[in-house]
């Protein structure tokens, strides 16, 4: 029990950081390009309050992928909406990986650090959960990178795709959008999804970490 609250603890901000940046920078991007729903709606802040999706965020813990809510797009108010929305899908996973190498960088500067600083109780409590939790961070904005770049709709894989396709072969991908949950979970409970993610994820972070 000490040992799985321990893990909460040192998993939470990681993840709350995570998942708030993500759908942060959508509603950014979105902005920037001229939609304004998110900011209407109070999504465009770094509250994850505002972002966090109760059933995602418990599957993370359990099955090491989870979800945001995610913040609402209209493509209307964009000048290019097939190729403005491709950006807006990318923000979110550039965004996690641009996490998890400030995350690797600062885990390696804080042990290059602790090989001059003499040895202490109070420093080892505090430096290995620090270090502990950034390599959490690393994997998690991983996961969540590479998890939210598979091309099946509604992920933001399949919005980037869609930006590439023809408009009218984009249009019929998009509307496979509502099995999409459903063949998620197939792969899920499968293993699928598993056999998918894993290597990439153990590759990057040795990477990263190495």
């Amino acid at each position: 029990m000490n040992e799985t609250i321990a893990q909460l603890i040192i998993m939470a901000p990681p993840l709350l950081l995570a998942l708030t940046v993500h759908e942060f920078a959508h509603g950014y991007v979105a902005f920037r390009l001229g939609d304004p729903t998110a900011h209407a709606l109070g999504r465009l802040t770094l509250n994850p309050l505002k972002h966090l999706d109760p059933l995602g965020t418990i599957a993370f813990f359990i099955v090491n992928f989870g979800w945001a809510k995610p913040v609402p797009v209209n493509t209307a108010y964009f000048r290019n909406p097939e190729r403005d929305m491709l950006w807006v899908a990318l923000a979110g996973p550039a965004t996690n990986l641009a996490l998890a190498l400030i995350s690797a960088l600062m885990a390696k500067l804080i042990w290059m650090l602790a090989q001059f600083i003499p040895y202490s109780v109070a420093g080892e409590a505090i430096l290995t959960p620090l270090n502990s939790t950034l390599v959490a961070s690393v994997w998690i904005n991983l996961v969540l990178c590479i998890f939210n770049l598979l091309p099946i709709p509604p992920l933001d894989g399949s919005k980037i795709l869609a930006g590439l396709l023809p408009p009218d072969l984009a249009r019929t991908y998009a509307s496979l959008e509502k099995y999409g949950f459903l063949l998620i979970i197939l792969l899920a409970v499968t293993g699928v999804l598993s056999k998918l993610i894993v290597p990439l994820i153990k590759f990057a972070n040795n990477l990263l970490l190495s």
